[in-house]
């Protein structure tokens, strides 16, 4: 499946869907799939992983930004153009900072959690603009 190209179709099925947990952002030399991280991203740095606060804290890991995890449930291409500047125009509009992955049939945010209630309701109302 190729998915959504068309920026108002995008929007109008947005369904954003708030994940359990808290989750943060730690970074690590090597790859520590055993943690099960739900995002790796290699830098020059290290390892970043977005993992739950719950075992980053077990595994004594250091970590920032506890936030909170949103999919964007509609299926986005790869290739459409306008949905994550959109989005983080909304977010931003209200002072929420937005850090967005795309992934293969989903986008994904992580929001601060102290404002991911009020994140939530941004995006609901951005799909029915």
């Amino acid at each position: 499946m190729n998915g959504e190209t068309q920026l108002t179709v995008l929007l109008r099925t947005l369904s954003p869907v708030w994940q359990p947990d808290e989750y943060v952002y730690a970074t690590l030399p090597t790859l520590s799939a055993e943690l099960n991280p739900v995002l790796l991203f290699r830098e020059a740095e290290g390892w970043t992983h977005v993992l739950r606060r719950d075992i980053a804290d077990a595994a004594g890991i250091d970590h920032t930004f506890t936030c909170a995890w949103f999919t964007l449930c509609v299926h986005s291409s790869l290739k459409a153009v306008g949905l994550t500047a959109a989005v983080a125009d909304a977010l931003a509009n209200a002072g929420i900072a937005c850090n967005a992955v795309a992934a293969y049939h989903h986008d994904h945010l992580f929001l601060p959690l102290d404002r991911a209630a009020e994140a939530l309701e941004i995006l609901q109302r951005l799909s029915r603009s």
